[in-house]
């Protein structure tokens, strides 16, 4: 008989039962999604990169992304969760490309982008086998965790709107360290029966990753950029 566990609910505070199996079973279809995710944005963004598509300005990424991230909340049980999903990741690896395009043309630019993705890529694994092997519960960093990133939002458009570049890059570093918290919130989450959608929490991590990715692509960007 599989063991079952009594989780503290983050969103209620109730408790809820999952055995191990489910959970388990969420945890694969998450990285199989994800997986899936962050190909489809990279080809997504090189597409941008090869064809220098313009930026889409600060309105239309905000307005994307938050539209598309309400309704992969809204259709998360319905058949069209997946293409909400794939919307979602691609027109944030459409977001990603002028970033791309701007990084490549700073000396050393390249090496930059692998530098900043070797360092996300080995963040991700080395959290995510954390959590994976304690089974560490991380959700009390919840609250705490949202407050920052609305912070951060409300910082980088004080940053964007009045040409602070010292301010931008503070946030940068601010995010690149909420990411890692989000990425063992997220994780914790699964592991321990928080999220059983393995629709919202592929989009939870590749969020996280997609921010700490942009995030350390500023920061090592620095020597680079007047």
């Amino acid at each position: 008989m599989a063991q079952v566990r009594r989780i503290p609910s983050l969103s209620t505070g109730s408790s809820l039962s999952l055995d191990r199996p489910q959970a388990a079973k969420v945890l694969r279809n998450t990285y199989a999604l994800l997986s899936l995710t962050i190909l489809f944005a990279a080809g997504i963004a090189a597409l941008a990169v090869a064809n220098s598509w313009p930026a889409p300005g600060l309105v239309i990424t905000l307005v994307g992304y938050f539209g598309l991230l309400f309704a992969v909340h809204k259709l998360q049980n319905s058949g069209w969760a997946l293409p909400a999903v794939f919307a979602l990741t691609g027109f944030m690896g459409y977001t990603l490309g002028p970033l791309l395009s701007r990084t490549l043309e700073l000396p050393g630019g390249a090496g930059t982008i692998v530098a900043a993705l070797a360092a996300t890529g080995a963040t991700f694994v080395a959290l995510s086998a954390y959590v994976l092997t304690t089974r560490r519960d991380f959700s009390f960093m919840g609250g705490f965790l949202f407050a920052g990133m609305v912070i951060a939002i409300v910082l980088a458009l004080v940053a964007y709107f009045f040409t602070m570049p010292a301010l931008a890059l503070a946030v940068s570093a601010m995010v690149a360290l909420l990411s890692v918290g989000l990425i063992l919130f997220e994780t914790s989450r699964i592991v321990n029966g928080g999220e059983t959608n393995y629709v919202l929490a592929t989009v939870g991590l590749f969020v996280s990753a997609f921010n700490l990715f942009t995030s350390l692509l500023s920061l090592f960007g620095i020597g680079g950029n007047d």
